[in-house]
């Protein structure tokens, strides 16, 4: 009988040494690597838009700019490379890592790259902006487009604390060094300082989809509420050219280039440690994470496209 149990708890171990080695060589092997043939590049715009990475384990996936513009040079050194779609699924994000990453996608055109952006589920505000920027936009019909729009937002937290007591002492060098800090109300002063800054930010943004799309600036004006619009609604807009897949997207592509679309995806190249924790990550509760975690992410103003 211990005889038996013992042979039982050795095939268990092995099969699990064989279940983690399996994940671990998938999560080394970038998603078409070992193809030697191919003329797309696929980059993936998956998650918020910001300059730097995810901070832990747990954190949601990130677009991070400094990324994203490694990867579309390492493309436009790359002579194979003809088209790059953007697949993209994405709320929007850092205003800065946006215009970062707009900027690179319109460098491939330089180097007579046909771009198309494909929105799959979601390509609003920041995401938008830079599908934008891409020679064609694929979008489902029942995506979620548009958001032309800025926002700054944070908690304020003095009535809690003034609820239980807890004070706020103000010492700073500068009269709006503290302005959006969570632990007092924000002056009518402070307001309209931050609100002449999002309407900066939104001019911007409304001057680059009329450029990247050219429309007239009115147009896009009028539609720069910061609504959301479905795929089918973007398309009666003007703000994406086709309703589909990817499908749609390689055979517009299969035009542009005059040959048969084989794509590769392109994306950052994952360290063993990196791989372990994306398996951690994706196998595991979010623990600790939650209620606590957005707290601390937003008691401070935050500028978000």
């Amino acid at each position: 009988m211990k005889q038996d149990n013992k042979k039982l708890w050795t095939m268990f171990l092995i099969l699990g040494l064989i279940l983690i080695v399996s994940l671990i060589i998938a999560a080394f092997l970038e998603p078409g690597e070992g193809i030697i043939n191919y003329n797309t590049a696929i980059i993936p715009v998956n998650g918020v838009i910001t300059v730097g990475e995810s901070n832990g384990f747990f954190d949601d996936p990130v677009v991070s700019s400094t990324e994203m513009i490694k990867t579309i040079e390492k493309i436009k050194e790359d002579k194979k490379v003809k088209a790059v779609i953007l697949e993209i699924n994405s709320p929007g994000g850092s205003p800065v890592a946006t215009d970062e990453i707009s900027e690179a996608v319109k460098s491939l055109k330089a180097n007579n790259i046909t771009t198309v952006a494909w929105i799959r589920e979601v390509g609003a505000s920041g995401a938008y902006w830079i599908a934008s920027s891409t020679d064609y936009i694929v979008a489902h019909r029942m995506s979620i487009t548009g958001s032309i729009g800025v926002y700054g937002s944070y908690l304020e937290w003095f009535g809690l604390m003034n609820r239980y007591n807890v004070t706020y002492k103000r010492l700073v060098s500068g009269e709006y060094k503290d302005t959006g800090t969570p632990y007092r109300p924000m002056s009518y002063q402070e307001e309209t300082m931050i609100q002449k800054k999002l309407d900066k930010l939104h001019e911007y943004f409304i001057n680059a989809v009329a450029e990247n799309r050219k429309l007239p600036v009115e147009n896009v004006k009028e539609l720069a509420t910061g609504e959301i619009f479905l795929g089918i609604e973007a398309k009666e807009y003007g703000l994406v050219d086709e309703l589909g897949s990817k499908e749609n997207a390689l055979n517009y592509i299969e035009l542009k280039i005059n040959e048969k679309p084989l794509a590769k995806e392109f994306s950052k190249e994952k360290t063993l440690f990196e791989s372990l924790m994306g398996i951690m990550s994706r196998n595991s509760f979010y623990i600790g994470k939650g209620i606590s975690s957005s707290l601390i992410k937003e008691s401070t103003l935050t500028i978000t496209t």
